[in-house]
């Protein structure tokens, strides 16, 4: 019912954070997809890994600061108070979400070069970033809808 009571400048913001934050958990399956058939395959799988590492870098961030902006967006637009839980727990969801995100990336970087099975088990560091990420946004998603504290 408050969507049908919502002023219509608040329409784009929202949308663009929505639609962010999708991109977002969409580009991070196709991560954990890729990553983990690499993995699989074994040999050869420097174009699966190269594929996680270009959606990290294509997909990802671009999604990450288009969710993140529209949130600042929508955020300023209501004018809700700054120690609402379900906008705490989103905002640390985000920034740790782009500090792992960043690592992953380096990580996929340097799985790409050497192969996702190779040295150091880059590939598994990738996969379990982003597993660990899409766990993390599930968790912000629920405190978007919940809203709990408010």
């Amino acid at each position: 019912m408050v969507a049908v009571i919502r002023p219509d400048a608040w329409n784009l913001p929202l949308f663009l954070h929505g639609a962010g934050a999708m991109l977002l958990v969409g580009a991070l399956a196709v991560v954990v997809a890729t990553m983990a058939g690499a993995l699989r395959r074994g040999d050869g799988s420097e174009a699966l890994a190269g594929l996680a590492f270009r959606t990290l870098l294509g997909g990802v961030l671009p999604a990450y600061v288009l969710m993140r902006a529209g949130a600042e967006w929508i955020a300023s637009e209501e004018g809700v108070p700054g120690d609402v839980d379900w906008i705490g727990i989103g905002y640390a969801v985000a920034d740790g979400g782009l500090l792992l995100t960043i690592v992953a990336t380096v990580l996929a970087w340097r799985a790409k070069r050497r192969g996702a099975a190779g040295p150091g088990g880059l590939g598994r560091g990738v996969l379990a970033l982003a597993v660990v990420l899409i766990i993390a946004y599930a968790v912000a998603i629920w405190a978007m809808a919940a809203k709990p504290g408010y």
